[in-house]
């Protein structure tokens, strides 16, 4: 006879998938209540930001809660596809020629590292192969190595650091620590309600992004080679003489985290206009790990709530009277978080409030036990 699923079971089986369709659901109907005039643009803005944040913390779950890899370096890829983007959007402002900063640096000709970004595919691939190659170099002798722990979480700081350093220092090419400011994105200007409609493509190009790095990565998770990443993680000894190559898996998975992030920067620069270093600082990059810890991480679905929920809340807090207290709040919550539910929200919602549930119920029915057996006294 053929088993029939539940429809509770189904929800439960689905639940993170169905949580992911409704997010969704709720970010398409926001441009639409844009052009209602029930929201303002700049509330279409944030909300881009916060899905180019969402990828990226996508890809820190991969590389944290399924393989057990804590980077804390993951701002660098992160501004390496936002530079990218920001410097074609640059070269577009102006039809190719060298910038205002190049010259006041003593440039007088356009150098040979922003040539490739002067055409769109040329700048796509760059986004795509530029985090290959120093991702796919910087794991490759790092987990050839067996480097794992806090040794690695030390070294992506060290490296991040070593980076933001260059770019500062790299002055003529990358404008220091003003960064590529006052860009449009790729589809022209988005501020002003003569330019409502690109802010909405681009809008959805983006939610567009996210669901397809959604699915492929709840596709990993769940194939066989997500179960090998989840066995590094709760045993790598074990996994390494299983016969698996666990540098090689380490090390993919760190990489396609890396692309992640770089395609989500290169999102975020066309809804926020400018990219600067800032971006690429260790407190930048313990944010994101902050997002997915809150969030719940190993499940995918709260990589994506936790950066929605963090920065909605700095969004709304982080100004005023709350503006010196934010990263204390935040910190705060990333403490509580890592010793009393590890699991984050979704573990709270998945695991904590059923069994306080189950326990409420278990009581209730033990008190009408007695009461029946005192009765029948």
């Amino acid at each position: 006879m053929k088993h029939i699923t539940k429809p509770t079971e189904w929800v439960r089986k689905n639940g993170y998938h169905i949580c992911f369709t409704l997010i969704v659901i709720v970010l398409a109907a926001m441009p639409l209540l844009l052009m209602n005039g029930a929201v303002k643009s700049t509330t279409i803005l944030f909300l881009g930001k916060c899905i180019s944040f969402a990828i990226v913390a996508i890809g820190l779950d991969l590389i944290w809660g399924y393989t057990g890899i804590l980077s804390l370096g993951h701002g660098l890829y992160f501004c390496l596809g936002a530079y990218g983007m920001g410097m074609y959007l640059k070269l577009v402002q102006t039809n190719g020629q060298i910038t205002d900063f190049m010259q006041v640096g003593g440039l007088t000709e356009l150098p040979l590292i922003w040539k490739p970004f002067l055409s769109p595919i040329g700048t796509f691939l760059m986004i795509v192969i530029v985090p290959i190659i120093v991702s796919g170099l910087i794991g490759y002798f790092i987990f050839k190595n067996r480097v794992k722990g806090v040794y690695f979480s030390i070294i992506s700081q060290a490296l991040t650091w070593a980076a933001y350093s260059i770019f500062i220092a790299l002055s003529p090419y990358t404008n220091g620590d003003v960064g590529i400011n006052q860009i449009q994105s790729v589809l022209g200007s988005l501020r002003g309600a003569d330019h409502q409609g690109n802010l909405i493509v681009l809008f959805y190009i983006a939610l567009a992004v996210l669901a397809v790095i959604y699915i492929v990565s709840a596709y990993l998770v769940h194939s066989k080679f997500g179960k090998i990443l989840v066995a590094i993680r709760d045993g790598e000894n074990r996994t390494y003489f299983s016969g698996y190559r666990v540098s090689n898996y380490k090390n993919f998975v760190y990489v396609l985290s890396a692309v992640f992030a770089s395609i989500a920067g290169a999102l975020f620069v066309n809804f926020n206009g400018s990219i600067t270093p800032t971006q690429m600082s260790i407190t930048y990059s313990i944010t994101m790990v902050i997002w997915v810890a809150i969030g719940g991480r190993g499940t995918l679905i709260g990589a994506v709530i936790g950066a929605f929920l963090i920065n909605l809340c700095e969004y709304n807090l982080s100004s005023g009277s709350m503006a010196e207290s934010w990263q204390y709040i935040i910190g705060l919550l990333f403490i509580i978080t890592i010793l009393f539910f590890k699991g984050g929200i979704v573990g709270i919602v998945k695991d904590q409030i059923p069994a306080l549930l189950s326990k409420k119920k278990a009581v209730g029915k033990a008190r009408r036990g007695q009461t029946r057996a005192k009765e029948a006294m």
